[in-house]
């Protein structure tokens, strides 16, 4: 995609593989305050033509500085929440249709936890309670069967994982564990219920979004397991 706009304009690589803007500075350092831009987020500028990560381009990199003396997210057993900012849930794809007020009441029901490298952040066939919200790093989705590993998935910044969970408390079909140091969001099963009875109005297009994604993967397998039906189907012959 090439942006089109004014010369000091900047185009942002979203983590749904697509570019947005143009915008004007001042708009793209209000992203990077609320954590909608990262560090190795991909800015293309318009006066130098070209892209660069955001932590490269001159005019942003004061802004990372102050982020880097910030404090962290908290640990999984820290008791000590930091608040969650609105533009942090805008990384969260299944996210993307609510507005800042209804983000605002969503984001009371989470808590933010730091995942280390390859620590497991759920176990398969443990009973679990709650869904992921993945806003940085990397985590694999996987199963072992005697002793060797098949990856199912690699997830990263907007995906999620455990929803299934989180509404019937079943056991957890596969293991997650991240490739790298990551942040996610956790949301409870009481959180959710607390979320379904105080704000409805925010818990209903969240089911929504959570049903069309589970459905696409439904049809998605359902067109993976058809066509590999037929190939075997003409193999035989």
């Amino acid at each position: 995609m090439t942006p089109e706009s004014t010369n000091n304009g900047f185009a942002i690589w979203g983590i749904d593989q697509a570019a947005y803007g143009p915008v004007e500075l001042p708009m793209l350092v209000s992203w990077i305050k609320d954590e909608r831009v990262l560090a190795d987020t991909w800015i293309f500028g318009q006066r130098d033509n070209a892209w660069k990560r955001a932590a490269e381009i001159p005019e942003l990199q004061m802004f990372f500085r102050a982020q880097a003396v910030a404090p962290a997210a908290s640990e999984p057993n820290d008791t000590t929440q930091p608040a969650i900012r609105i533009g942090i849930l805008r990384r969260v794809k299944i996210l993307g249709a609510l507005s800042d007020a209804q983000l605002e009441r969503f984001a009371k029901a989470m808590e933010m936890q730091r995942v280390t490298q390859w620590s497991q952040v759920v176990k398969q066939g443990e009973r679990g309670d709650a869904m992921y919200f993945i806003l940085e790093g990397e985590l694999r989705v996987r199963i072992m069967q005697a002793g060797k590993e098949t990856i199912l998935s690699t997830l990263g910044p907007g995906d999620f994982f455990g929803d299934i969970s989180l509404f019937d408390h079943g056991p957890r079909s596969a293991d997650v564990v991240a490739n790298s140091e990551s942040t996610v969001l956790k949301m409870s099963a009481a959180g959710f219920e607390k979320l379904a009875k105080d704000a409805p109005e925010v818990a209903t297009p969240f089911l929504l979004a959570t049903i069309r994604t589970l459905s696409a993967r439904i049809r998605a397998d359902n067109k993976r397991i058809g066509d590999s039906a037929k190939f075997n189907h003409a193999a035989e012959f």
